[in-house]
């Protein structure tokens, strides 16, 4: 498919980059990942939401809108399916589209006080233990005022686009994306009355693990990790710079949500 999108864009005269979707990064602090160029008209992502995700990454905080076409099983970040692609193309080129701003999560780890990474997310960041059949404990604050402690398999805070990621399938609830909040959603806690949360998009969620945490990992939008401890401070707050997706006329939210979910009969 790759291939053939390349020759229908140089039959039309038009420039292009492209791009494989990079593999996970097991220590983010060992990598530093290039961007795209900065004249990129926009980017298409051919692939399920793991290689969108990938692609939301390649571009980083520019200002450069992205399309999703659906190739893989779920697909809830695509916007259209690749039998539809060249028609969206057409109108995509004589800049007949609108797009999405969707929230993303600008995300600080800092060991003692010195700063180990800053990444940005657009589904969610997750704490998650390793093979280990312990708990972990993740003490957190909102706003600097205490929460709880999480004891649980994992911490996820995601996005309203990430709602329907890794965190519904850990039983959290399903945000629209243009809904101004953060959600946390515990995999798995110890404690029935952990429960899902959640909380405006303008406040600051700060973490830590106690002193029994080994095999802890934290993962950002599934295509980053790093191997936490006690000494690590996790903060999370919304980016100034969100994603910008391109948005396809008379599709909507509810009718995609619909359709993946399959709700009223409906079929992927």
């Amino acid at each position: 498919m790759a291939g053939h999108l390349q020759e229908w864009l140089a039959n039309h005269k038009i420039e292009f980059v492209r791009q494989d979707s990079s593999p996970p990064v097991l220590d983010v602090t060992q990598t530093t990942p290039g961007l795209a160029p900065s004249d990129l008209s926009c980017v298409i992502v051919l692939g399920g939401d793991g290689t969108f995700l990938s692609a939301a990454r390649w571009i980083g905080n520019q200002k450069i809108p992205i399309l999703g076409v659906k190739f893989g099983a779920v697909g809830f970040l695509s916007e259209t399916k690749k039998e539809d692609l060249y028609p969206v193309l057409e109108s995509v080129l004589n800049t007949d589209f609108k797009t999405q701003a969707r929230t993303r999560l600008l995300v600080t780890v800092h060991e003692g006080d010195r700063e180990v990474t800053t990444q940005t997310v657009l589904n969610d960041v997750v704490i998650n233990n390793g093979t280990l059949a312990r708990l972990a404990h993740v003490s957190t604050y909102v706003d600097e005022e205490y929460l709880t402690t999480f004891r649980a398999d994992g911490l996820i805070v995601a996005t309203p686009t990430g709602s329907t990621a890794y965190s519904l399938a850990a039983g959290g609830p399903i945000l629209e994306p243009q809904v101004a909040a953060i959600l946390l959603t515990p995999i798995c806690p110890f404690t029935l009355t952990n429960r899902p949360l959640i909380v405006t998009d303008t406040s600051t969620i700060r973490m830590a693990l106690d002193k029994t945490a080994t095999d802890v990992t934290l993962t950002f939008d599934g295509q980053a990790g790093l191997k936490l401890n006690e000494h690590h401070t996790i903060t999370i707050q919304k980016s100034p710079a969100p994603t910008l997706m391109i948005k396809v006329p008379g599709q909507s939210y509810f009718d995609v949500l619909k359709t993946k979910l399959r709700w009223s009969g409906g079929k992927i």
